[in-house]
């Protein structure tokens, strides 16, 4: 036998396929939601068998988590982004910014966040990791601006710009042709500008 004709199994890295996966489970809901979110149908996503998923997650409901700690553990990286800025002001701006969905790529995240908001009566997981992830969500803000404002005012403060990003945001996925990704910015720099009216009228 020609031992240039043996074909040598590609190295595939494990933590890389599984992000692989959970990409294009997050793609897969917010094309279709839930019912998309199957491994037979994300396996056909990938151009693999089923046994490409089943290496990973044993079930819907281990891919389905996988999909939901994805989204917290970018919510703890920003964070971590977040510590190394020095100017306030640029923080409170890039943690405003990070809840938009500007790029295909967040666009599609959020989709999916709202597919999944939709079965959280019916699936626990969805459920426990909502109540995760509010705290996670309420974390970014906070750490956004709480150099700018009083103590004593923080919470509303963070009450009013959760309430404004996630309208934002949920506003993009109903008319993303009218939010384009300049509108959002535009829309963003007004807001940031009021909540640095407010603080220079405390001051």
């Amino acid at each position: 036998m020609d031992l240039r004709e043996v074909s040598v199994p590609r190295y595939v890295d494990p933590e890389e396929r599984v992000r692989d996966i959970v990409v294009a489970s997050v793609q897969a809901l917010s094309e279709g939601g839930l019912p998309e979110l199957t491994l037979r149908k994300i396996a056909g996503r990938m151009g693999g068998s089923i046994t490409l998923i089943t290496h990973y997650f044993a079930n819907r409901e281990a891919l389905l988590n996988a999909v939901l700690e994805y989204a917290l553990s970018d919510a703890d990286a920003f964070l971590g982004e977040l510590e190394e800025m020095t100017d306030p002001h640029e923080r409170l701006r890039a943690a405003v910014e990070w809840f938009l969905p500007v790029t295909e790529e967040s666009l599609s995240q959020e989709r999916a966040r709202v597919a999944l908001l939709t079965h959280q009566g019916a699936e626990p997981v969805i459920r426990q990791h909502l109540q995760r992830m509010e705290p996670a969500m309420r974390a970014v803000l906070v750490r956004g601006v709480e150099e700018l404002v009083p103590a004593g005012e923080l919470d509303g403060t963070v009450d009013m710009m959760r309430v404004w990003v996630s309208g934002m945001a949920l506003s993009v996925v109903e008319h993303p042709e009218i939010w384009t990704p300049e509108r959002q910015l535009a829309a963003l720099e007004r807001f940031v500008a009021l909540l640095s009216i407010a603080e220079l009228r405390r001051s």
